[in-house]
């Protein structure tokens, strides 16, 4: 299980990293939800449908997976990749162990929670390395704090949702397709036919990321369907890490001992969940 989210982590930073380098931000988020749709078409060939029980909650991951990658396509429009996408996804482990006391009724043990809340100060760490954001960031931050809290939202309601679809492969393929077609039709709205010929330039980038973010996410429901979803959100912000070297190495920004040491706190607290009692 470790493993599987872990994994998932390192494909969520590269595709998202991918996302930021291009230049047309919504063509490249489309092109990618191409790749959704056409997967997860494949995919319903393979599995049975989801149960009755399971459509309220397709529904409801679908507007959060819209609204996010909205938001995250703003996020990454105005701010630096570096800083972006720790405060989008360090405000997600937090929330999802909330939303699972509040809503979902499931106690988590102390441990659990000091694991979480570990992860969290080293991602508050990473994101705020570059010191504390300026008024004209604002705009950057208040779209990558939005994002967080959808990212919360989609995870605890996929979360329960493949639990009672009675076919995770199913529930994961249409996911997939609403979420993909979703998206499509949004982006068509705003833009029109101009996003058409957006989208052939960037195509291997799109698609690639795409694919990964697919399977990033299809890894982290499967997991979800037999782990703590408390455990598995603060795995997975993991990710973080690997975005920190990608930041330093591929968009040339700076690493420094403050984004080391508060790496080394989210391996910290990964340690932490690992002991907690399941």
């Amino acid at each position: 299980m470790p493993i599987v989210v872990l994994t998932a982590a390192v494909l969520h930073a590269v595709w998202n990293a991918l996302a930021h380098s291009a230049t047309d931000k919504l063509a490249g988020m489309a092109l990618m939800n191409c790749a959704f749709l056409g997967c997860g078409l494949a995919l319903t060939a393979l599995f049975p449908l989801p149960g009755a029980a399971a459509l309220p909650y397709l529904a409801a991951s679908t507007a959060c997976q819209l609204g996010y990658q909205l938001l995250l396509v703003r996020a990454y429009r105005l701010g630096d990749f570096g800083q972006m996408y720790p405060i989008a996804r360090g405000t997600s482990p937090l929330a999802v162990a909330l939303l699972s006391v509040t809503l979902l009724h499931r106690t988590l043990p102390g441990s659990t929670w000091a694991g979480v809340l570990v992860i969290s100060l080293g991602l508050a760490g990473l994101a705020l390395a570059g010191g504390a954001p300026g008024r004209e960031q604002l705009p950057a931050l208040g779209a990558a704090l939005a994002t967080g809290v959808l990212i919360s939202g989609y995870t605890v309601i996929d979360g329960t949702g493949v639990r009672v679809s009675a076919s995770v492969g199913g529930y994961i393929a249409w996911m997939f397709v609403t979420q993909g077609a979703a998206m499509l039709l949004v982006a068509f709205a705003v833009r029109g036919r101009d996003l058409r010929g957006a989208m052939r330039g960037g195509r291997l980038r799109g698609l690639t990321g795409g694919v990964l973010s697919l399977t990033a996410y299809g890894l982290v429901v499967w997991a979800q369907s037999y782990g703590e979803l408390a455990v598995i959100a603060a795995m997975r912000e993991t990710g973080i890490v690997v975005a920190a070297v990608i930041g330093a190495v591929v968009f040339r920004e700076r690493l420094g001992h403050w984004r080391l040491a508060a790496g080394a706190t989210v391996l910290a607290g990964i340690a932490v969940l690992q002991l907690a009692p399941g």
